[in-house]
């Protein structure tokens, strides 16, 4: 079995976030970055299908070349080689027409990505590379086990769970669940020395309208002062007339 886990370069969730350029542009400027969350869980359980039932682990990533310390540390927790699109990440549809090139051309039978990523938040490019791929596709999926090209997933819904049978070519949008977070692998020395020689390959992009354009980013407004009440009556007085929630 052939798997490809994609990778999304995102900002730590402890870093200080700021805009450049009138409000239209990200500042990297003292930010790290990670693998995010969604896409760790994926990969995780990719390692899983690797040591288990000999799976190949390839990642991808559409980005620059600073997303390239991402990759490594992908290839150091155990993913065979790495794909870089070399173009910037500008919109969920560019970026799915780039990912699902790389599939074609690599003949994947799994493709894992996480249901969304935790700088926008689109929750669109899994599907829409299961669409431009015609491969089935299985979001929020908290579970996943192969059998030989049959796949069992188990999905998260309002209100409980849901269990699907399918095939392979399959695309999952995963979360966590997939694996716990007590799962998820540090890279250790013998893995960060391995990742140096493994191969990080740099492909060019094909040609991919952004459908999408970011016009302003704002931030969340400041929470207001916070009052203390003294006594029961002024505490009520205070949710009446000023939070009005009773």
């Amino acid at each position: 079995m052939k798997i490809l886990v994609c990778i999304s370069h995102v900002p730590d969730t402890t870093s200080k976030i700021n805009f450049t350029n009138g409000d239209t542009q990200f500042d990297t400027n003292g930010v790290q970055f990670v693998i995010n969350p969604n896409d760790e869980f994926g990969l995780t359980r990719a390692m899983w299908f690797k040591e288990k039932q000999g799976a190949t682990v390839h990642v991808a990533n559409v980005g620059g070349p600073e997303t390239e310390p991402t990759l490594r540390k992908a290839l150091a927790i155990g993913a065979d080689e790495a794909i870089r699109v070399n173009t910037a990440a500008t919109d969920g549809y560019s970026v799915a027409k780039q990912l699902a090139n790389v599939i074609q051309e690599g003949g994947y039978d799994l493709v894992i990505a996480g249901r969304e990523s935790i700088d926008y938040n689109g929750g669109m490019v899994p599907g829409m590379v299961a669409k431009l791929l015609g491969a089935n596709f299985v979001n929020t999926c908290i579970s996943l086990e192969i059998d030989g090209s049959n796949a069992t997933a188990i999905r998260e819904i309002d209100g409980g769970k849901e269990t699907l049978k399918t095939s392979l070519p399959l695309v999952i949008g995963g979360q966590k669940g997939l694996v716990e977070e007590s799962d998820l692998r540090i890279p250790n020395m013998r893995g960060i020395m391995q990742a140096r020689s493994k191969p990080l390959h740099v492909k060019e992009p094909i040609s991919a309208n952004a459908e999408t354009l970011v016009t302003e980013f704002e931030k969340p407004a400041p929470r207001g002062a916070v009052k203390l009440a003294s006594d029961v009556d002024e505490l009520v007085q205070l949710l009446h007339n000023e939070a009005k929630v009773i």
